[in-house]
């Protein structure tokens, strides 16, 4: 039965990626009552932006949605060897807002690739990149979709046994961590 509220968060801004695809994916399986996708489209950060405007209105809404949220799930990209700059700007921008949106928030990390690792390092930089913030992290299982370009259907869904069999785990332990399921 679907309940909860799911923000879901692409470090990819192209609308077919791979890693929107993975989100979806994870979206559809964890089942929420609502499903709302985070928008990246930010400025770069900027400390005299900030101090000149303060912080922009996208970003607060970013902050909000992720403090509004149940859960968290985060698709990215690896972009030279980590986390795309897209994703971290958003971290960045996000670490300024009030009241530490992150803090205990149940989040799942999982990403998709062109190469066959399936974005081991992106996950490992984004681990490090969010560890400041606190959130409540599902250690596992990992779900990397390497060479994703062979790993969905023409409708989007995800095609590999094994990245299936880990992505309905990790959204289980999701929905656990998030209260909205029993151990």
């Amino acid at each position: 039965m679907a309940s909860g509220k799911l923000l879901g968060i692409c470090g990819s801004l192209r609308a077919g990626s791979f890693n929107r695809k993975l989100m979806h994916e994870a979206a559809r399986v964890f089942q929420p009552a609502e499903f709302v996708e985070g928008d990246l489209r930010l400025p770069l950060y900027d400390g005299d932006l900030e101090d000149a405007e303060g912080i922009p209105a996208v970003v607060q809404t970013l902050a909000d949605q992720i403090a509004a949220a149940d859960a968290v799930v985060i698709a990215g990209p690896e972009y030279n060897k980590a986390l795309s700059g897209v994703l971290k700007n958003a971290l960045d921008w996000v670490s300024r807002t009030k009241g530490g949106p992150w803090r205990e928030k149940p989040l799942a990390i999982l990403s998709a690739t062109a190469g066959r690792a399936g974005g081991e390092r992106t996950q490992s930089s984004l681990v490090l990149a969010l560890r400041p913030f606190r959130p409540r992290l599902i250690p596992g299982p990992e779900v990397l979709v390497g060479e994703a370009s062979g790993q969905f259907d023409a409708d989007g869904r995800l095609t590999n046994d094994r990245n299936l069999v880990s992505l309905n785990e990790l959204m289980s332990e999701l929905r656990v961590a998030a209260g909205l399921e029993s151990p």
